[in-house]
């Protein structure tokens, strides 16, 4: 059974794919982190971000890997390191390349085989898993966004200011939403829920109340189709 939460950056998606799994028991797959690795991985090399081909065999070379709630970048635990500014806008752009998204998804869907799981990102809905079980698009106002990331980055000692974070929010919706491949948009079946205003376990309530639902239902379904 798969659950997708897909939406922009700062729309509580990680949080609540996070928070979902572990109520209904399922695994988390953390997409956003896997883009973040290769990004960190091309940094750490020193290769130029729009040079597509190295980007691409940085790809195909580097090992990802979740272990205890942590991300693993061949073997290293990079899951503090992968989230800083210059990697998060890196992983951005290295995420516009298709031969990065095709090795990516290939891992992603291998990840899910033969499991529950609930998935975060930006295309789970409609190219990773586009039959998924349950479809949710989280969205929240730029500017909540953008302040809920200042404070993240505050909490780590982080340097920055709300509108610098504000301005490389709107550039990644730009970017994410024009890209050819994968744009960031909702599937045509996926729930849409606006987190602005509302607390994580608000919005949690939310995701496990329409998943349960649906499980309840085809359970019941499956019932009856057995007595017939």
């Amino acid at each position: 059974m798969i659950v997708t939460i897909d939406g922009p950056a700062g729309s509580g998606k990680s949080t609540a794919a996070r928070g979902l799994s572990e109520r209904l028991k399922f695994e988390f797959l953390d997409t956003g982190a896997m883009y973040r690795c290769v990004a960190r991985a091309v940094i750490q090399q020193n290769i130029d971000l729009t040079d597509e081909q190295a980007v691409v065999k940085i790809s195909q070379q580097i090992t990802i890997a979740f272990s205890d709630a942590k991300v693993l970048l061949n073997g290293e635990d990079v899951s503090l390191s992968i989230r800083t500014p210059e990697v998060t806008e890196a992983a951005s752009l290295v995420a516009q390349y298709p031969a990065v998204r095709q090795e990516l998804v290939h891992l992603q869907r291998q990840a899910a085989k033969d499991i529950d799981i609930v998935s975060e990102g930006r295309d789970q809905g409609t190219v990773v898993f586009p039959d998924a079980f349950c479809k949710f698009f989280l969205v929240a106002v730029p500017q909540e966004r953008a302040r809920r990331r200042f404070e993240e980055l505050q909490a780590q000692g982080k340097t920055t200011t709300l509108s610098e974070i504000l301005q490389q929010i709107e550039e990644r919706d730009q970017r994410d939403e024009q890209r050819t491949v994968a744009p960031l948009k909702p599937a045509d079946d996926a729930i849409e829920i606006n987190t602005s205003d509302l607390t994580i376990d608000e919005v949690l309530n939310q995701l496990e109340q329409i998943v349960r639902s649906r499980i309840n239902s085809t359970t019941h379904e499956q019932d009856s189709e057995g007595n017939l």
